[in-house]
């Protein structure tokens, strides 16, 4: 491979990053059209590594490209994302079930402090770092699992989620106060040694939770 197309290369991997970026973070919204020559100043780059990064985002879901209106970040599909729930809701409620006597004081104590920064971050509420943060906690307490499968399995369907949603909590923010709740409910389960069944009940209906949410919304048209 020559420099040059090295360098291309870089260029189109940079702005693929970028744009991603963009939309997973909630700064693109579902239907935001892409003006490909002015995301190419921005990225400081010729529209050809933009072209590219865009096409192979189309590839993978995250825009779609009509004739008469250029590139556009896809919508979320409702019935995609209660799949995708559903299915989490069942792994995550045994991965967490799981990984509740492999977890130590320190995993604890650091999934308390996150879920006090969620918490905290409510004041000035941001969905996407909220959904970060939210990520960060339960990979935290499935990443525990004593089953690697199982932690596959999780992994493939959050990243999944992430393509279809980018962030539930944009769409129903009265929901991120109750989660934040129920993240302590979860972990004084699991500290004072509950059931493996209570705590696999109470991980599931937390996921549950939110696809709830979200389905009242949609049928409230907003």
């Amino acid at each position: 491979m020559t420099d040059q197309a090295a360098a291309g290369e870089s260029k189109s991997d940079r702005a693929y990053q970028a744009i991603k970026q963009r939309i997973e973070d909630g700064q693109y919204g579902p239907g935001y059209r892409l003006v490909l020559d002015q995301l190419a100043r921005e990225l400081s780059v010729s529209p050809v590594p933009v072209r590219e990064a865009v096409r192979r985002l189309e590839a993978e879901g995250y825009l779609v490209f009509t004739r008469n209106h250029g590139a556009r970040v896809a919508s979320i599909d409702p019935d995609q994302f209660g799949h995708t729930m559903h299915a989490l809701a069942i792994m995550e409620g045994a991965a967490t079930a799981l990984a509740a006597p492999e977890l130590t004081a320190e995993h604890l104590d650091r999934a308390r402090r996150l879920n006090q920064r969620m918490r905290a971050s409510m004041r000035a509420f941001d969905p996407a770092s909220f959904t970060r943060l939210n990520h960060e906690f339960h990979g935290l307490l499935c990443g525990a699992c004593p089953n690697p499968r199982l932690r596959g399995l999780l992994e493939r369907e959050w990243s999944r989620l992430a393509l279809i949603r980018r962030s539930s909590f944009a769409f129903v923010p009265g929901r991120a106060l109750a989660s934040v709740a129920e993240h302590d409910l979860l972990l004084d389960l699991i500290s004072s040694g509950r059931p493996a069944e209570e705590i696999e009940r109470a991980a599931r209906d937390h996921k549950l939770g939110t696809l709830t949410a979200f389905q009242e919304s949609q049928a409230a048209g907003g």
